[in-house]
């Protein structure tokens, strides 16, 4: 039998390549002083990673039938939102992180400084990249997806999430606490991926709703899954350092829920962000297959 890892694998290798391709353009080095400041972005940027995010992003705009190249400009701009959080996040003064996609995290390849400098240049990236006119040629649309975007990275999104995690090391949270932790800074983004195939495709808000729940269902069931990771999974296969929250007393969902609970909630999570899509035929099958494929993931 065939894991749903194993057939979503043709999607995820061709959403890697399209993505470095399209970072290979957007980001050549240029032969002055900045040389290293866009080394750095490209050493973050390209090769390694899910592309978890990309694929969501092209996977609801096929919901409603995008054009491809666009969805991928889309998709471009939430990897580099995703990639300068983690530049930043791996910093001395975050997590300090050596490793990160099986490389050296930027700050060691380079230095803490020309990190930050290509975690600043990646985020003002993604909103360039939103409101050329190659995105959508109607500007309310993009600036729907440029609103949508900030929000979901900032303080009411994944920035948010980030401070509560620091705040984590010194306060202990229950169930509730690390759910709203959880649904800001892992949860709010990839709402956006799913956000940004109905503003895309013009939905009217009214219509939203399905995605909007997969979006919730499929966001806590992906960080179970990566809490369990942390807890179960191999270092070398995460292309980063495990078992650091369990270090740092952090309270995750593994350990206030134990590990056969958490499994059984993700799962239970995942069933419930397929059935959203009751109403949507065999256009919501990459979307069914990403869903079932987050918890099997080995990394």
């Amino acid at each position: 039998m065939v894991s749903h890892s194993q057939s979503l694998k043709p999607a995820l290798d061709a959403i890697g390549k399209a993505i470095d391709q399209r970072f290979d353009r957007l980001i050549p080095v240029p032969e002055d002083s900045r040389a290293r400041l866009y080394e750095a972005m490209r050493h973050a940027a390209i090769g390694g990673g899910k592309r978890m995010r990309p694929l969501l992003v092209v996977a609801a705009c096929d919901l409603f039938h995008v054009d491809r190249e666009r969805a991928l400009r889309v998709a471009i701009a939430i990897e580099c939102i995703h990639v300068y959080s983690l530049i930043h996040d791996d910093l001395p003064c975050m997590d300090d992180d050596d490793m990160r996609r099986g490389k050296p995290t930027v700050h060691k390849a380079f230095d803490e400084a020309t990190a930050v400098l290509a975690g600043d240049s990646l985020h003002a990236l993604a909103f360039e990249v939103l409101a050329d006119e190659a995105t959508h040629e109607d500007p309310f649309a993009r600036l729907e997806l440029i609103t949508a975007l900030a929000t979901a990275s900032g303080p009411a999104g994944m920035a948010g999430g980030q401070m509560m995690d620091l705040v984590a090391e010194h306060e202990l949270y229950d169930i509730i606490g690390v759910t709203r932790l959880q649904q800001l800074k892992t949860g709010a983004l990839i709402g956006f991926c799913l956000e940004a195939g109905a503003i895309m495709g013009r939905i009217p808000d009214s219509q939203r709703t399905p995605l909007h729940g997969y979006a919730r269902d499929l966001g806590l069931a992906f960080q179970i899954a990566d809490d369990l990771l942390d807890v179960e999974g191999s270092a070398e296969k995460a292309g980063k350092a495990l078992r650091k929250d369990e270090a740092a007393g952090k309270a995750t969902f593994v350990s206030l829920l134990g590990v056969e609970r958490a499994r059984t909630q993700a799962r239970m999570l995942i069933d419930q962000a397929i059935e959203h899509l009751a109403s949507f035929g065999e256009e919501a099958d990459l979307l069914r297959a990403i869903a079932r494929f987050a918890i099997e993931r080995d990394r």
